[in-house]
């Protein structure tokens, strides 16, 4: 949702508060609302953000680049970017569609806006987080799943010191329209290839407020649709490696080179770089083939086709990697498989033995596929992919899966798909 400006007429926010208290306008006049509610900006989650006096300003020392969504500025030109993640909110019906307003202040090179997300039925995870824009009664999110549990993100740009005043959000959800019946129909999570870049950045903090310790666990992705709140599993990866090491992580940070590719989407979904196939990221294009006269989303020239960073303790300890290479990538919150979040950074075994030779890693708070259960007790095991295997106290809340008929060891699964 884009940010309108406080001298504009606040009608549509005197519309809504009129329908939350059972005033019901004429059938023409506004589409059916199923609920309707003003998040309380103090309960969420900053990063790159402050509360002053009860508004949302941007705080310089945590906010991440990222260009001006609405284009007022240059082109090229990256602006500290802040997000404040709302609480979730329960709904009294499903919804694919979310009205979304906010009041406030918003200089010239600057810009809000909001995101959405709802709860998916067939694996109690979220979907992307989808940007509000112009549509039918206001700027619209138009969810890919009917859901009944959606949640909020404001994401405000601007330069430091000038950057937006926020001062109240609404949100209204409209009824589901059934046009999206068959996103619960059965689907692995997608994979791909792509190139692998070490993230370094010791101290430093990621879009979602990580500040990144020596030998960390995560990854950034150039598109905050995937991007998790802070110290959360919402949005996982699976990593594996040339050598036969995989691992589990976290998406905690966006990049690299470009903050708006989701390339791991369909065309029609992408946010951007919409003429590129499913993927294929743009940073790789533009290095290998001259896409976009050879630039990112910044005009920088790009010097490798990197589609994802790793922290380093990912890069080295997890995958033994000694150089940028390339990796394949499950993106796990794309698929229907119910997911599972791992307490503590732990090793991935070959076989469920303790003495089974590690084959890479489930970083703490990563959400892995718990495909089935051996043992019981201190001897429960939990197989999360082909020859892939962690203790079972390493997942305290598995849900329900079946028992496994027999171990499955020998060649790890590297495809990127996790087996069956």
């Amino acid at each position: 949702m884009r940010l309108r400006s406080a001298a504009a007429p606040f009608a549509s926010l005197a519309l809504v508060g009129a329908l939350a208290v059972g005033v019901t306008p004429p059938a023409a006049a506004q589409p059916a609302v199923l609920a309707i509610w003003t998040p309380d900006l103090t309960t969420g989650e900053p990063a790159g953000v402050r509360l002053d006096g009860g508004s949302v300003r941007l705080d310089g020392a945590g906010a991440y680049l990222a260009p001006v969504e609405e284009g007022s500025a240059p082109r090229g030109a990256a602006v500290p970017t802040g997000l404040l993640t709302l609480r979730p909110q329960q709904l009294p019906g499903a919804t694919d569609r979310v009205v979304t307003t906010v009041v406030g202040d918003v200089p010239a090179g600057s810009d809000a806006v909001v995101d959405v997300r709802g709860r998916r039925a067939a694996t109690g995870g979220w979907t992307e987080w989808i940007p509000a824009e112009p549509g039918t009664g206001g700027m619209v999110a138009e969810l890919p799943e009917p859901t009944s549990e959606v949640q909020g993100r404001l994401v405000i740009t601007g330069p430091p010191g000038s950057g937006p005043t926020v001062r109240g959000i609404t949100l209204a959800a409209q009824p589901a329209t059934g046009r999206l019946a068959q996103a619960g129909a059965e689907q692995a999570a997608v994979h791909y290839r792509v190139f692998a870049t070490r993230e370094g950045l010791v101290g430093g903090t990621t879009a979602n407020g990580h500040v990144i310790t020596e030998r960390d666990h995560f990854v950034a992705l150039p598109s905050r649709r995937g991007l998790s709140p802070r110290d959360t599993s919402d949005y996982s990866v699976k990593v594996c490696a040339p050598n036969g090491r995989c691992a589990f992580a976290p998406v905690w940070d966006v990049g690299p080179w470009n903050t708006r590719d989701d390339y791991w989407n369909p065309p029609s979904v992408r946010q951007e770089w919409r003429d590129l196939p499913q993927g294929l990221p743009q940073s790789q294009a533009a290095y290998k083939n001259g896409y976009n006269d050879g630039k990112d989303q910044f005009d920088r020239t790009v010097l490798n086709p990197a589609g994802i960073d790793l922290a380093d303790g990912l890069f080295w300890d997890a995958l033994e990697l000694d150089d940028n290479a390339w990796v394949t990538v499950d993106y796990l919150w794309t698929g229907n498989e119910r997911l599972s979040a791992v307490v503590g950074d732990l090793p991935v075994l070959a076989a469920p033995d303790p003495a089974a030779p590690p084959v890479g890693i489930a970083a703490n708070g990563a959400a892995v596929p718990v495909q089935c259960v051996l043992g019981q007790g201190a001897d429960r095991w939990l197989r999360i992919g082909a020859g892939q295997y962690l203790a079972g106290a390493a997942v305290p809340d598995i849900g329900a899966p079946p028992g496994c008929a027999t171990a499955v060891t020998g060649t790890p699964d590297t495809t990127g798909r996790t087996a069956g």
